[in-house]
């Protein structure tokens, strides 16, 4: 499991990075959306970060709930976001939310102490 929550930690990276190609190149001629999509962008970035610790750390609660809490918020903010362009089953924010329900489903495998 230790494998997967780390192959999960890393494509919500690379999902960062695609996030921060795609504001760069599609809102540089809206700098105050431009600014608050890279604020989403470093965000998923910590996220990921986190969760890629917490792999290396089976035993630390804390950080399980933590990075818990965190994916629920970026749920609803990628869930929110699929409201927003009128469709929640669009690419952009279905990848999020699959990354992230995986890794919070690994953060819940770790409170429950079935490791």
């Amino acid at each position: 499991m230790k494998i997967l929550d780390r192959v999960l930690g890393s494509l919500l990276i690379l999902g960062g990075i695609g996030h921060t190609a795609g504001s760069l190149h599609f809102l540089r001629a809206d700098p105050m959306m431009l600014l608050w999509s890279l604020c989403a962008s470093l965000f998923v970035f910590l996220l990921a970060v986190l969760n890629l610790i917490r792999a290396g750390r089976p035993e630390d609660t804390t950080l399980a709930w933590l990075c818990l809490v965190a994916g629920f918020c970026w749920i609803l903010v990628s869930l929110r976001f699929g409201v927003v362009i009128g469709n929640v089953f669009d690419v952009r924010p279905m990848i999020f939310i699959v990354l992230t329900l995986g890794l919070c489903a690994l953060c819940v495998r770790t409170l429950v102490g079935k490791r």
